[in-house]
Order: structure tokens, then sequence, then C-alpha cells
């Protein structure tokens, strides 16, 4: 499996329009609390199911990017960065855009897949944004006119 990659991008309706590593983080540390208190109610582990990975960062991705790395052998890796493209608009004008980019390293299992795509649609739905899926689909979590 080559890697993969998914896109939540920050359109102009987006809930915000850029966001940190640091952010991102937070809102995975949310997902974790949530999904584990889900598990608590129906006295289950969930919490360990729906994320059963600890993030890591190292030197070189300080501010840029992070992984989560499993805790459980049916899952390897998911990388996460925050990185900003120049688009156009369609009156031609550019913009700044950040997007946070989801990345299945080549040693990911479906499990990873599966995850990852879970993860990409809580961020997305979270701020706002533009998901572009891993299989190219894109999914719009902002109000269109």
């Amino acid at each position: 499996m080559m890697a993969e990659n998914a896109f939540i991008k920050l359109v102009p309706s987006s809930a915000q329009q850029t966001i940190t590593v640091e952010e991102v983080k937070e809102l995975l540390n949310y997902y974790k609390d949530i999904t584990s208190r889900t598990g608590n109610q129906v006295d289950w582990e969930y919490g360990e199911s729906a994320f059963p990975y600890e993030m890591k960062e190292k030197s070189e991705g300080k501010g840029k990017w992070f992984y989560l790395q499993s805790t459980n052998e049916r899952y390897y890796a998911i990388l996460i960065g925050v990185d900003k493209e120049i688009v156009r608009d369609e009156d031609g004008t550019e913009r700044i855009q950040t997007y946070i980019q989801v990345t299945l390293p080549e040693q990911s299992t479906f499990g990873d897949k599966g995850k990852a795509n879970e993860f990409c649609k809580f961020l997305a739905k979270k701020l706002k944004g533009e998901l572009h899926l891993f299989n190219e689909r894109i999914m719009y979590y902002y109000p269109r006119k």
C-alpha cells in the first residue's frame, strides 16, 4: 500500500481560518475524552478502541506535524500535519488557505485507514472544513450558498 493522504481545508466559511498543530492535538484529546466517556456509560473500554494511539512528536516536526503511534497490534500509525497553500477563488483573488494533512504511511493497516477517516470527519465537522478523503471524494462540512 502506498502512502495515502486526506486533507481538511479551512475555507472562508469554516469556523476558523487557521489552525496550529497544538490546536489539532487539543481537538484529538477532546475526541479521545468524549469517546472514553461513552465507554464509561456503556461499561465497555470504548476509549481504547476509539483511540488506540499515543500522540508523539519528533523534534524536526515541532509545530508542523506529529504522529499517532498505535498501542494495539491491529494498527500502525497516522501522521498529522498543518500547512498552508495559495488558492485562487472564483473571482480570481488569491488567498492563503490553511489545511490539515492526514497521512497513512505505507505500513498502515486498514484499521488505521478506518480510524483516520473517523478522525478526519470529526475534525472537519468541528472546524466546518472541506474534507478531501483518501478516496478523493469531498465532503463539505461548512454552510454552502
